[in-house]
C-alpha cells in the first residue's frame, strides 16, 4: 500500500469519527447565508441576492419568516452576530454588517415562535414584538449612524464572533488573513493582528466562540485553514494554534455555520446544488 493509499484511509478513519446529518431543507435556495443561534433556533438571515430571514426551529424541525432586509439591499458577503440583551430575557440583538456594498445594520429580535406557546399574549405586547423584528441602522447615543469597517478594509465575505468578559469585544475576521477587535460600547477598534492561513485568502469562512473567562477562544475554518485562536483580554495578545480540517468540509470555499452544544451546523452554500444543513460535532479535547 502507498503512502496516498494510507493518506485517503486515515482521513476516511477521522472523518468517520464525526459524522454529518442532513436535515430538513430551507423554505428556498440561500448563498453565503448568515446563521446565528438563539434558544432553540437557528436565525438565518440573508444571503447571495437574497435579502430574506428565516427563523429553524432545532426541535419543531420547521421553518418561519421573520422579515426581509431593506428591498434596495441585494448584498453579499456580509455577515450576522448576536448579543445578549441584559435588561431582557426574551431579546437579543441582532448585528449585521460587512459585504458588497458594505452595511450596519441592528435588529432587536424576539422570537417569532413565542404566539406558537401563548396565544392569549397581549396585543400591545405583540405589536412592539413586530416593531422589533426588523433592520435599523447602527447609531451611537447622538444619532450618528456608525459603520463598522474602515475605508481599507475587505469586507466581503467577512465573519465576526462576539466575547470578552463583559460580551462587548467584536472580533472581526476578513481577507486575506486579518483579526480586528471592534468594542460595541465604545463604538472604537482596540487592535489588529494577521494570522497564519494555508494558501487561499480566507472569506466567507467559518469562525466560533468559545468563551473562557478572560481567555476568548475562537475556532476558524477555511478550505485547509484550520485554527484555534486564543485573545488574553488583560495582555490584549492573541495566540494561534493549528487544527485538523475534515476532508468532508476541505472542498467548500464558502458556508454557513452555527455552534450549538459543541456541534457546528454548516449550511452548505451552492448556486447549482439544493441547500441543506450538515452537522458536525466538534471534540474539544484535541485542538490543542
Amino acid at each position: 500500500m502507498d503512502s496516498i493509499d494510507t493518506n485517503v484511509e486515515q482521513n476516511a478513519d477521522r472523518d468517520m469519527q464525526s459524522p454529518f446529518e442532513t436535515l430538513t431543507s430551507l423554505p428556498r435556495p440561500f448563498s453565503q447565508a448568515q446563521c446565528v443561534v438563539h434558544k432553540h433556533e437557528i436565525l438565518i438571515c440573508g444571503g447571495f441576492q437574497n435579502n430574506e430571514c428565516y427563523s429553524y426551529h432545532t426541535i419543531k424541525e420547521q421553518y418561519k419568516h421573520i422579515c426581509s432586509y431593506p428591498k434596495e439591499m441585494l448584498f453579499s458577503g456580509h455577515t450576522v452576530v448576536s448579543r445578549v440583551e441584559a435588561s431582557s430575557s426574551r431579546a437579543i440583538t441582532l448585528l449585521s454588517f460587512g459585504g458588497h456594498p458594505k452595511h450596519t445594520l441592528v435588529m432587536k429580535y424576539v422570537s417569532v415562535w413565542e404566539n406558537d406557546k401563548d396565544d392569549s399574549a397581549d396585543t400591545s405586547d405583540t405589536e412592539k414584538i413586530k416593531d422589533w423584528n426588523q433592520w435599523l441602522p447602527l447609531t451611537d447615543n447622538q444619532n450618528n449612524r456608525i459603520q463598522i469597517g474602515r475605508n481599507g478594509d475587505n469586507y466581503f465575505g467577512v465573519r465576526a464572533v462576539i466575547g470578552g468578559s463583559e460580551n462587548n469585544l467584536l472580533f472581526i475576521t476578513y481577507r486575506p488573513s486579518n483579526i480586528d477587535i471592534f468594542n460595541l460600547d465604545t463604538l472604537q477598534y482596540i487592535n489588529h493582528y494577521t494570522f497564519p492561513y494555508e494558501k487561499h485568502v480566507v472569506f466567507c469562512h467559518c469562525f466560533v466562540s468559545i468563551p473562557e473567562n478572560k481567555v476568548s477562544t475562537m475556532i476558524l475554518f477555511s478550505e485547509k485553514t484550520g485554527l484555534s485562536i486564543e485573545y488574553d483580554e488583560d495582555t490584549n495578545t492573541f495566540e494561534f494554534y493549528k487544527l485538523w480540517v475534515c476532508t468532508n468540509i476541505r472542498p467548500f470555499k464558502r458556508y454557513a455555520y452555527v455552534n450549538v452544544n459543541q456541534f457546528i451546523f454548516f449550511l452548505v452554500d451552492g448556486m447549482k446544488i439544493r441547500a441543506r444543513l450538515l452537522r458536525f460535532q466538534m471534540q474539544f479535547t484535541s485542538f490543542h
